[in-house]
């Protein structure tokens, strides 16, 4: 309010100045034929049907159209052009351009509408901005909402910081505050939820819903190349950078990858307000991983734990595949060193057999020579005589 204070005392002043100095010049140099028409003492101007008729200690108003402004008195620096522009209004600094824009506007300031109808119903809130036709017509005392597009923010009455762009965006909302919705029909369902974010045409949300975040246009998109996104406890959106100038202490992981056989893989299902089609779910717990390694969560901005830096998981598991691996390719060296010792122990063995065949074949050939000989002994043998006894 200090601000807002100082901000008019400055136009006020600046305003002030120039008028002086506009009638400090010569009569001549003011002159213009037909003299100004509508004009009225305190820098206000009034042309329509009972514009302005209430004023005054108000100070340069403007009000263009039939009942605009009708019902100021005190209030300053308003414009308003159109059949019943501000037509309650008793605040200061409010804009409306269009037939009914801001017309049962009577205490809340620092608004602009622009478009028929638009800012309709507000009362007492302010610094709400709604250009389009009937856009915010519903708000009440609701501040520093914006509004752009047809009936965007339409049935708004008392929530605040809102800001709808497209038809229909955010055309339901009552009182629910913080919420963004651009496109068409963005946030079209939403009431009372808060903190939502809605971008693109087809994210109409969930009445009463708060803290989701539809983007149209994503699903089944192939983004080749890219990187994957991460969102921090904060709500920043960014992506890991793998270049070693980002890194410092660069070491290998070697065993802190072992920490993976002490998790505990499960399955389970999402409670039904998060997923009402309750798909089977299968990876971790994130508290059962904080107390094998408090390092692998994620918590949120009130230290909850919340999820798990699954790619770190991933990064281990990557590890470990390798060690394994090795350890395989190792194996498989030792493999084909058997094999092929046992290779040159079959050659050998073969090569034996080969020898004996031949040492067998020798020995036969040399029997049977044996056999020859002895026999050409027994032939050759003289025959034995007998003598006989007298």
């Amino acid at each position: 309010m200090d601000r807002l204070l100082q901000l008019k005392q400055t136009i006020a002043v600046l305003l002030f100045a120039f008028a002086l100095a506009s009638y400090t010049l010569s009569p001549a140099v003011l002159a213009v034929t037909p003299p100004p028409d509508g004009g009225y003492p305190g820098g206000n101007t009034a042309e329509g049907q009972t514009a302005l008729l209430h004023l005054t200690t108000g100070g340069f108003n403007t009000a263009v159209g039939f009942l605009s402004l009708r019902s100021d008195a005190t209030g300053s620096f308003n414009t308003a052009i159109g059949a019943g522009a501000l037509f309650a209004n008793t605040a200061d600094q409010n804009t409306a351009i269009g037939a009914g824009a801001l017309l049962g506007d009577t205490t809340g300031d620092l608004n602009t509408a622009v478009g028929g109808f638009a800012l309709l119903s507000n009362i007492g809130g302010a610094a709400n901005t709604a250009e389009g036709a009937s856009a915010l017509k519903s708000n009440i005392t609701g501040n520093s909402n914006t509004a752009t597009g047809t009936d965007a923010l339409s049935s708004n009455d008392t929530g605040g910081i809102n800001t709808a762009v497209g038809v229909n965006a955010l055309a339901n909302n009552t009182a629910g505050s913080v919420n963004t919705a651009i496109d068409d029909e963005a946030g079209f369902n939403q009431t009372t939820g808060s903190d939502n974010v809605y971008i693109g045409a087809g994210t109409p949300g969930v009445a009463g819903e708060s803290g989701v975040c539809y983007i149209a246009s994503i699903f089944g998109q192939t983004s080749s190349g890219g990187a994957a996104v991460f969102i921090n406890s904060s709500g920043k959106l960014g992506t890991t950078t793998s270049s070693k100038r980002f890194k410092e202490e660069i070491k290998p992981m070697d065993k802190t990858s072992e920490i993976l056989f002490a998790l505990k893989p499960v399955t389970f299902r999402y409670k039904e307000e998060i997923d009402p089609q309750g798909i089977p779910q299968f990876w971790l717990v994130a508290e059962d991983v904080e107390k094998v390694n408090p390092d692998l969560v994620v918590r949120d901005k009130e230290g909850k734990i919340n999820t798990v830096r699954y790619e770190q998981i991933n990064a281990m598991l990557l590890n470990e595949f390798l060690k394994e691996h090795k350890k395989v390719e190792e194996q498989q060296a030792a493999i084909r060193r058997l094999k092929s010792n046992a290779t040159k122990q079959d050659a050998m063995i073969a090569e034996l057999k080969k020898d004996m065949g031949v040492l067998t074949a020798e020995l036969k050939e040399q029997a049977t020579q044996i056999q020859r000989v002895s026999a050409q002994i027994e032939v050759s043998r003289p025959a034995a005589r007998v003598v006989a006894s007298r």
